[in-house]
């Protein structure tokens, strides 16, 4: 049975409180990310933690909230390109325990919003080894929201 990222979600919220990088290994992810976007020609907002996101589709509505479920899909890639996950069918989790990167995005966003997003490792799932996502992996994220609970 394949793992998908949404099942380490769980695992990996308890897993970062024990994880650190250095400024160092944090500037050069950031500097990884920011020479990737330049090649790709994408300019995106960098959040004070590192993410770097493009909202596509601001959706409508109230904004999400920490305690509310939201139903989405989303693909993760690494930046070579290579799909590591896709849910295409719609998959709900509680804000609070999702990755974080995607907990920080997601009160960014409303109902029907679509989202670009470049997560550095200390934001998805850092030093650990995934099935298909090695370990310190910058990923890459598009993630659609359909609904809020």
């Amino acid at each position: 049975m394949k793992w998908h990222i949404l099942t380490y979600l769980f695992i990996s919220v308890l897993l970062f409180g024990c994880q650190t990088y250095s400024e160092s290994d944090k500037v050069n992810f950031d500097k990884e990310i920011k020479s990737y976007l330049a090649k790709k020609g994408v300019s995106c907002i960098q959040s004070n933690s590192g993410l770097h996101y493009k909202i596509i589709t601001p959706g409508a509505g109230k904004f999400i909230r920490y305690q509310d479920s939201i139903q989405f899909t989303y693909k993760a890639s690494l930046l070579s390109g290579k799909i590591v996950d896709e849910q295409k069918e719609l998959v709900q989790f509680a804000v609070k325990d999702l990755i974080a990167a995607w907990k920080e995005i997601a009160l960014e966003l409303k109902p029907g919003a679509e989202v670009f997003m470049i997560s550095p490792p200390q934001l998805a799932y850092g030093e650990y080894k995934l099935d298909s996502i090695p370990e310190n992996s910058i990923l890459q994220f598009e993630m659609k929201i359909f609904a809020v609970k």
